[in-house]
């Protein structure tokens, strides 16, 4: 059997590493893939991005299974066109991903569907917009929450402590674009929520459409800084499993936003196929909100539920590509993963590329580094994004695990790289 993943960063990287371990796998190509797949024996690089000719690559080299990792070929519709022609793929339609590209549509379905999440209003760009946008700021106070309505890889959100952040935050996403997000039609918008209290954690799902298996819980990092300082990022680490996310907690998320969304989707015609991503705030109480949902695997989270999982991630993908969910079970290690991201200088604001990378540690089935933003130039391994690597260890605590990633991360050497030393301090806490 010969799989694609279409992708090119470190989410992509552990799906390709997971399916090449599958019983039936010959192939993993992975479009366009990076410097790590580059290296990886059981890999292959395919450069192509345009979503026709991935699919006539599909077509010709007789591909069993596609998978899709990042977000914005989902919200182009590569799913749909795919589907047309006949060729199995695992992702949600276009219309599905809107869950996803627009922040916007996500709480409207929300509000509609009854799904807890947080008090929201949504504007525009027009002047008069603008205007309201800071007035309802101004009424509201701080903190408060200005995001993007558009997909802005994991970076269009501003958590905004006081006024002038929140005011500021405005300004940079209706009128310079400052987060760089690729605009719904017909441009530019944002949604003002209440500022939700509590821990965070990520809860993720996979659905063929009517059945639905839960993934293991983790814990995303946001923050650039130790102690959860600085701006936001794309995902600095995280470790799974997730204390946070009781037996209690979990139900309640099942039963209050995931079957809800997946109900509300097929009743509004979109029955959703693929990775659903639930971001949630859990308040001390233990009541689940949603703060966003993403239509694929998170990443980092993806590198720490794929070293947990012990299932054959092909056979699972390809049943529910072709809606024979129903009955399988998943098999987790019961150890702790827990990765740490390796950014580049300057991230988030203006990564550098071109860093020579070294010292990189062989792999192993309680150590993987995956690659994020990494390049082959003339042999060497350099950066080429802002998260440049993502190590991965496997141990039986969070302790451990911590220790372990960091012992790999301090092995390694790009000029300018940065990181933080306590992922999972949560964990630890607990």
């Amino acid at each position: 059997m010969k799989v694609l993943v279409i992708g090119s960063g470190g989410r992509e990287h552990a799906l390709a590493w997971k399916l090449a371990q599958g019983a039936r796998v010959q192939t993993v190509y992975v479009a366009p893939g990076n410097g790590g797949t580059a290296q990886d024996p059981a890999l292959r690089n395919l450069p192509l991005a345009d979503p026709h000719a991935l699919a006539d690559f599909a077509a010709a080299e007789k591909v069993a299974l596609t998978v899709v990792g990042p977000e914005a070929p989902l919200a182009a519709g590569v799913v749909d066109l795919f589907r047309a022609r006949g060729l199995r793929i695992f992702g949600p339609t276009q219309a599905a991903a809107r869950l996803e590209s627009s922040k916007a549509y996500a709480k409207e379905f929300m509000q509609r569907h009854g799904i807890p999440t947080a008090l929201y209003a949504s504007f525009g760009a027009t002047a008069a917009e603008v205007a309201a946008a800071h007035a309802h700021v101004s009424r509201h106070g701080a903190p408060i929450v200005v995001k993007a309505d558009g997909l802005a890889a994991g970076k269009g959100v501003v958590v905004a402590m006081d006024e002038a952040a929140a005011h500021a935050a405005i300004d940079d996403m209706l009128g310079a674009n400052a987060l760089g997000v690729r605009h719904n039609a017909p441009g530019a918008r944002i949604v003002i929520e209440e500022y939700m209290p509590g821990e965070e954690a990520s809860f993720i799902v996979l659905s063929d459409g009517k059945a639905v298996l839960t993934l293991a819980t983790s814990q995303d990092h946001k923050r650039i800084g130790d102690g959860d300082t600085g701006p936001n990022t794309g995902g600095m680490g995280a470790y799974s499993p997730a204390p946070v996310v009781t037996p209690n907690v979990h139900a309640k998320v099942m039963h209050e936003i995931i079957l809800p969304t997946l109900a509300g989707l097929a009743k509004d015609g979109v029955p959703y196929t693929g990775f659903l991503y639930a971001g949630l705030m859990i308040d001390a109480q233990g009541q689940p909100r949603t703060v966003e949902f993403n239509c694929r695997l998170g990443d980092p989270e993806a590198e720490v539920i794929l070293m947990r999982l012990k299932s054959d991630l092909f056979e699972v993908l390809l049943q529910a590509a072709e809606g024979q969910l129903a009955g399988i079970e998943l098999q987790w290690d019961r150890r702790t993963a827990l990765a740490v991201v390796m950014a580049a200088h300057g991230y988030p604001a203006a990564p550098r590329a071109g860093d020579v990378i070294t010292g990189l540690p062989a792999g192993n089935a309680e150590l993987q580094v995956f690659h994020a933003g990494t390049a082959l130039d003339q042999g060497r391994l350099v950066s080429s994004g802002g998260r440049v690597l993502c190590v991965t260890a496997l141990t039986d605590s969070v302790r451990l695990a911590q220790q372990r990633a960091l012992e790999a991360v301090r092995q390694i050497r790009f000029d300018g790289a940065q990181w933080r030393s306590d992922i999972g301090h949560r964990a630890i806490k607990h």
